[in-house]
């Protein structure tokens, strides 16, 4: 039975949900082309500046909303470039989403779907910013609309892919001085796996204690993965990311198989068909999360669920994003009751100036989640001035 006025206040809080003034009234976009503090390494390409389509979505209250989409050196990592994600938001999806109501958000992923299909960068753009446009016309924050948060802070991991041992080494002793990373992934697969090896070593023995991980990005055949993974287990290393290039699911299970290192699936797998039939042939162990694959906020809690489902540990991944993308990751992360492996949501402090006013902390080895309605940041439009792309 309801409590004395409790019917009249559920009512209330319907009516402020439908309220007009939460119709989307403009979708805008710009591409940013932001400078990072060293060279980041992968292997197939190599950035010192990292490119990024920030959407702007103005519903008629007068509420902004932000998201992000970003690319590593353009359509390589996957097939979208920045170039590509902004001309199919400004022509083929901000149309068929303007006058809706930006509450109605499985709707307005539908129509996306409808819109573009794959063009999962460009849609989860569109759906963040959405997202916090709703956040903040409520003045509620996004993981409330997830099913609330479960965790306020996530131990972060930092990237070391410059390829320079000794540079490394420096870089990462002073993000443990800071208290800021204590875990570190290295990207391999851009030298010689000889070189590579070498390398790790080098790095394994100048930070004992920290955990490692290792990246390949497709970089190795089914024989190299067979006969190094071997050193790798001696060395430590905790886990290994998308050794083999994606399609290669056969091969790929048989060096999961043979492997003391757990195997992380990553470009193998954007959907959920994808990531059953990565745990279905044990290709990997634990599932790395990305907005960029997945679309959105709802299907990336989506993916979340069927890689659990699957028996897959789940790991919060990036494409160094800025702190708007790191935010809508963030939003996801806070709400999952498992995230086994932490995140690695770095992209705010490799870039020489980030895009939002520092909502996201760094601190005691864990990136904070930002508070606040929406996804709790602001936009740095000093920033944002110095770096937008011209033509």
């Amino acid at each position: 039975m309801n409590k004395p006025g409790q019917a009249v206040s559920d009512r209330s809080v319907m009516a402020d949900f439908a309220r007009p003034g939460r119709e989307i009234a403009a979708i805008e976009t710009l591409i940013v082309d932001c400078p990072t503090t060293r060279r980041h390494r992968l292997s197939n390409t190599e950035i010192s500046l990292q490119s990024c389509v920030i959407v702007k979505a103005m519903l008629k209250d007068g509420t902004l909303g932000l998201g992000e989409a970003a690319t590593l050196g353009g359509p390589r990592w996957a097939e979208e470039s920045v170039e590509a994600i902004k001309a199919n938001i400004d022509t083929y999806l901000a149309p068929g989403l303007l006058g809706r109501n930006a509450l109605d958000f499985e709707r307005n992923a539908a129509a996306m779907v409808k819109a573009a299909h794959r063009n999962n960068a460009a849609r989860g753009a569109v759906e963040s910013a959405l997202f916090d446009a709703a956040g903040k016309s409520l003045g509620l924050p996004v993981s409330q609309f997830l099913g609330g948060a479960v965790r306020d802070r996530i131990e972060v991991l930092w990237a070391l892919a410059s390829g320079d041992a000794e540079q490394e080494i420096e870089e990462a002793r002073a993000k443990l001085a800071a208290r800021e990373h204590r875990r570190f992934k290295i990207k391999l697969g851009f030298h010689s796996p000889a070189q590579d090896m070498a390398r790790l070593i080098r790095i394994a023995e100048a930070l004992p204690g920290c955990e490692l991980i290792c990246d390949v990005n497709q970089g190795w055949s089914e024989a190299t993965a067979i006969r190094y993974l071997p050193r790798l287990a001696e060395l430590g290393i905790a886990l290994i990311e998308q050794p083999l290039r994606p399609g290669l699911l056969a091969a790929t299970a048989r060096v999961a198989r043979r492997s003391a290192v757990p195997v992380m699936i990553d470009e193998a797998a954007f959907t959920g068909p994808e990531i059953v039939a990565n745990a279905t042939a044990a290709a990997g162990s634990v599932y790395s999360l990305k907005l960029v694959k997945s679309g959105g906020l709802l299907e990336l809690k989506r993916a979340a669920g069927v890689a659990q489902a699957c028996g897959l540990e789940l790991y919060g991944g990036c494409l160094l994003e800025t702190g708007i993308g790191a935010a809508a990751h963030l939003a996801v992360f806070s709400t999952l009751p498992r995230l086994e492996w932490g995140c690695e949501h770095f992209g705010p402090r490799i870039l020489k100036t980030d895009l939002t006013n520092g909502e996201i902390v760094f601190r005691d080895f864990h990136i904070h989640c930002p508070q606040g309605p929406g996804l709790g940041i602001g936009l740095n439009e000093d920033a944002v001035r110095a770096m937008r792309r011209k033509a």
